[in-house]
């Protein structure tokens, strides 16, 4: 399922109108991308919580030259789900 895919899933599913679908998703995406950015959780009681977690700073190769490089920590994105979407999965 694409983005796409979505919009028309929810429009289908709440009665709203793709555009409106659209607005919804966009916003839902901008408000956890914005509470992710503070260094907040997002926890969706049934469906999970969206955190971020830090990377270590790495030593690494460069593939081409095999010449050491250091790799620098970085904040990423991280996703666990919750019970209920592991239970209607596992089904």
């Amino acid at each position: 399922m694409n983005k796409g895919d979505l919009i028309t899933s929810v429009a289908k599913a709440s009665g709203l109108t793709k555009v409106d679908a659209e607005r919804a998703i966009d916003a839902t995406f901008q408000s956890i991308t914005k509470s992710l950015k503070k260094g907040d959780d997002v926890r969706l009681i049934g469906f999970g919580t969206f955190a971020t977690a830090q990377r270590k700073a790495t030593e690494g190769r460069n593939p081409r030259t095999g010449d050491k490089i250091q790799i620098p920590a970085k904040r990423l994105p991280k996703f666990r789900p919750g019970k209920q979407l592991k239970e209607a999965v596992e089904k």
